[in-house]
């Protein structure tokens, strides 16, 4: 499908969001940053669902320390302004987000939410905070202990108001298989759908084409895919 517009606009709060409308959405997605920012590749990623039919946003969750983009060979700075995040912080930015795409539209049940690494870590909170449509984490770290001022992942998974896809690789040296089993017995006691995959050969940040020693094409091609199936089976049709 072809985009109608890109462009990034600011909602209330000062958040700048970047948006990328298709010329007919089906749904929204919001898409949730890793440590790097709105950079290159999330905006990449942005228009990939806008080119399925999607109303894309990616909210910049640095926007109080006045920065965006972050090299990727600069991780020292990344976790520095991840240091800064707390829970009423990264709430209230993603609360805006669907506010700002509630009033062109798009209800709860139309909404998708896709985070990559911390982004996916704050995916699954947003599940568990919101009745949307659809959620999945790439990679999403603080299984047990917790990460950005929020309890382990695995504590908070049987609160699930959202059918959720976890997508973990088996070689991230910073997630391990055992806590991912955990997560997906602990989700799996919600109210609403959820599943995990596994890649065995990929390690973390496997979905991030601009990381070439990350990448792992044939996990991040499949991913991809389950991705798209699980928005096309879960979020509403936008009436």
């Amino acid at each position: 499908m072809k985009i109608a517009s890109e462009n990034t606009v600011e909602a209330d709060g000062g958040l700048p969001i970047y948006e990328v409308r298709p010329e007919k959405a089906r749904g929204a997605v919001v898409v949730v940053q890793e440590a790097f920012g709105v950079n290159h590749h999330i905006t990449d990623v942005a228009r990939r669902f806008a080119g399925q039919g999607y109303h894309a946003v990616a909210p910049q969750l640095f926007h109080r320390d006045g920065v965006n983009e972050i090299s990727y060979d600069d991780l020292p700075t990344a976790k520095a302004h991840m240091a800064n995040f707390t829970p009423e912080g990264t709430r209230e930015d993603i609360g805006e987000t669907l506010k700002h795409l509630a009033v062109q539209g798009f209800a709860a049940p139309s909404v998708g939410i896709v985070g990559f690494c911390m982004g996916g870590s704050i995916s699954l909170v947003t599940a568990c905070d919101h009745a949307l449509g659809a959620a999945v984490t790439f990679y999403g770290g603080g299984i047990v202990e917790g990460r950005f001022g929020f309890p382990g992942l695995a504590s908070l998974a049987p609160t699930l108001q959202t059918p959720w896809l976890g997508l973990f690789g088996d070689r991230d040296n910073a997630i391990p298989p055992e806590h991912v089993e955990l997560l997906r017995g602990e989700a799996a006691k919600s109210n609403v759908p959820t599943n995990i995959v596994r890649y065995a050969e990929a390690g973390h940040g496997f979905h991030c084409d601009a990381r070439p020693a990350a990448y792992h094409e044939t996990s991040a091609r499949d991913a991809w895919v389950k991705t798209l199936d699980w928005l096309t089976r879960y979020l509403s049709p936008v009436r």
